[in-house]
């Protein structure tokens, strides 16, 4: 099972593939949905990492397939800039997916 990466800038991708993880970068909505089609799709794939950039620009499909499918693992990761707060966006996945306020 593999790591792949969903970034929004090439520093993010150009790091992570010195750690072994393959991926692409892209800019448009259309590109990243795209993208997450075609690694869900790659059944060696087991997590995709995400920018939280990525997933703001498409949070709609990003949530619909966190929650409808079982794999690949889809996990927000911080860019560059680290601008959100990572367990506010967890708790938002947990409201999101059993309607329960933490």
């Amino acid at each position: 099972m593999q790591f792949f990466l969903i970034s929004d800038n090439v520093d993010t991708e150009m790091g992570m593939r010195l750690a072994g993880i393959r991926g692409v970068v892209v800019h448009e909505e259309q590109e990243v949905k795209d993208a997450l089609a075609a690694a869900a799709a790659d059944k060696d794939i087991a997590v995709i990492l995400m920018t939280e950039k990525l997933v703001r620009l498409c949070r709609e499909t990003v949530f619909d397939m966190k929650l409808n499918m079982k794999s690949p693992l889809i996990v927000e990761i911080p860019d560059r800039h680290a601008t959100s707060d990572i367990s506010s966006t967890i708790s938002g996945y947990v409201e999101d997916a059993i309607g329960l306020k933490l």
